[in-house]
């Protein structure tokens, strides 16, 4: 332990965040970067507890304790070959995981946690500001060759364990650079793509092969993959969003939030032109369906567009501001999540029922008629308030509510996969069909990016059991099944 008394000694800390009104300009990182000493003192707040209920809380059991107390000595080395041991990239989960890892700190039962996600993100920036982070192509190949469709953050895991075992692994992705939801889906002023783009050069360095613009069941089929590889990882995600069922959902100006926030990461990174199918916020109601990630993501989007109003509304009610008895330590607590989004301008309205689109004389959405409504028995079921409907002004509605499930295909189906009640790939530890795994999204549903990382990590540690016969490849699941025992 490093410094026994930091908990003691050290407030929670994180790096100022720029003044919204700037960063509302651009779509540049709003975090200001973090000194090295003020990371050592964060990290000298960790308790190195007797049972680290931050290794559980994480799906990737990052050993967080010990890369704490590297931290804390300045051995940064140390910090990062401990740190890239179980997370293939913290660069990633150090800027968007919501850090189920902190829910679960000792410290957090009676004051703020470790600031667990900040410092894995020092680390791996650190450890490429000292030149620690090089490309090691394996010694020695296999011959046996795994191809890998889809390349958000559990195909790109599943890729790089395989490719560390020694197989040869192509990555398929439909779109015109690899990421996906990573490069797609998350907002720049959460995760600038050169960052992305850092990691898929040293993967490539490291012999993996990218193919994008590339549609699985079309330009490769399930017969070609079959004949070509001795493997198949799919990692293509839960792409199939939720709708809202309220008449004039057929109006236009009506999308799916994934679709808004597609085309501006295109247009920020110039694959797309102004004017090439942009929905522009500019000037409109913008309002926003769905109280999650994605839907925060919408606002911050919005604002940035130069949005007359953002209005965020949701069905559920409002949650509370501290741990209730139903999500008691060290479980996820359901409180209210304020983000930074949310900060930079948003009237957020919950216990919101929809009753209906309404539309111009173009047929063009120009409100939303909702109605306030009261919980009863819990969320067991709801009333409508007497004399709370009205109409909130809208020109652009964003649908910002999940997603049910990956994508069916005729090509899947040839595989030999199947679904399971929910739609999602059926998959007995990981595997799908005979040499056939899948991970992420597509098997569990809709989740966090540190579960798709750790979800490809596993689906490679079975495809490699498969191809081998045994694996070197370290198994989340195995680790947590001894602590257990």
């Amino acid at each position: 332990m490093g410094k026994p008394t930091g908990f003691l000694e050290y407030q929670r800390e994180l790096p100022a965040a720029r003044d919204p009104r700037e960063r509302v300009r651009d779509f540049k990182e709003i975090y200001e970067a973090g000194s090295e000493e003020k990371t050592r003192q964060q990290a000298a707040r960790c308790m190195d507890c007797g049972v680290p209920f931050c290794h559980n809380g994480c799906p990737l059991g990052n050993l967080i304790p010990d890369f704490n107390e590297a931290v804390q000595e300045g051995n940064w080395p140390l910090a990062y070959r401990i740190l890239s041991s179980t997370n293939n990239f913290p660069e990633f989960t150090g800027r968007i995981c919501p850090a189920p890892c902190e829910s679960a700190c000792v410290l957090g039962i009676n004051k703020p946690a470790v600031t667990i996600e900040y410092i894995e993100k020092q680390i791996i920036e650190q450890a490429f500001s000292l030149g620690l982070v090089q490309a090691q192509p394996p010694a020695q190949r296999s011959g046996k060759r795994v191809a890998v469709i889809g390349s958000g953050p559990a195909g790109l895991a599943a890729a790089d364990q395989l490719n560390r075992a020694g197989h040869q692994v192509t990555v398929f992705e439909r779109d015109r650079y690899p990421g996906g939801l990573l490069r797609y889906g998350v907002p720049d002023f959460k995760l600038e793509k050169w960052v992305v783009e850092r990691r898929v050069a040293l993967l490539e360095a490291e012999g993996i092969e990218f193919r994008c613009g590339v549609q699985a069941g079309e330009a490769v089929t399930a017969a070609d993959l079959r004949a070509q590889f001795d493997a198949v990882v799919l990692c293509t995600g839960a792409t199939v969003p939720r709708g809202v069922s309220a008449p004039g959902s057929g109006l236009q100006g009506i999308h799916f939030a994934m679709e808004y926030l597609t085309r501006q990461n295109q247009l920020v990174s110039a694959e797309r032109q102004d004017g090439m199918g942009h929905l522009d916020a500019a000037g409109k109601h913008v309002l926003v369906i769905g109280g999650g990630d994605t839907g925060s993501d919408c606002i911050g989007t919005a604002n940035r567009q130069g949005a007359a109003s953002v209005t965020q509304i949701t069905w559920g009610p409002k949650p509370p501001l501290e741990r209730g008895e139903e999500h008691p330590w060290p479980y996820w607590p359901a409180t209210l999540q304020t983000t930074s989004s949310h900060e930079e301008g948003c009237d957020r309205k919950w216990s919101v029922l929809l009753k209906s689109f309404e539309g111009n004389a173009e047929g063009e959405v120009c409100g939303l008629r909702i109605a306030e409504i009261a919980w009863k028995n819990g969320r067991s079921s709801y009333e409508e308030i007497p004399g709370t409907e009205r109409v909130l002004p809208c020109g652009l509605a964003l649908i910002a509510v999940g997603f049910s499930h990956p994508e069916h295909a005729a090509w899947l189906e040839e595989l030999g996969v199947r679904y399971d009640a929910r739609g999602n790939i059926a998959a007995e530890g990981y595997e799908a069909a005979p040499g056939v795994f899948a991970a992420g999204d597509s098997r569990r549903g809709q989740s966090l990016v540190v579960w798709a990382i750790s979800e490809g990590r596993e689906a490679a540690r079975a495809a490699d059991l498969y191809l081998s016969g045994s694996s070197r490849l370290p198994s989340r699941t195995r680790a947590q099944t001894q602590l257990s025992a």
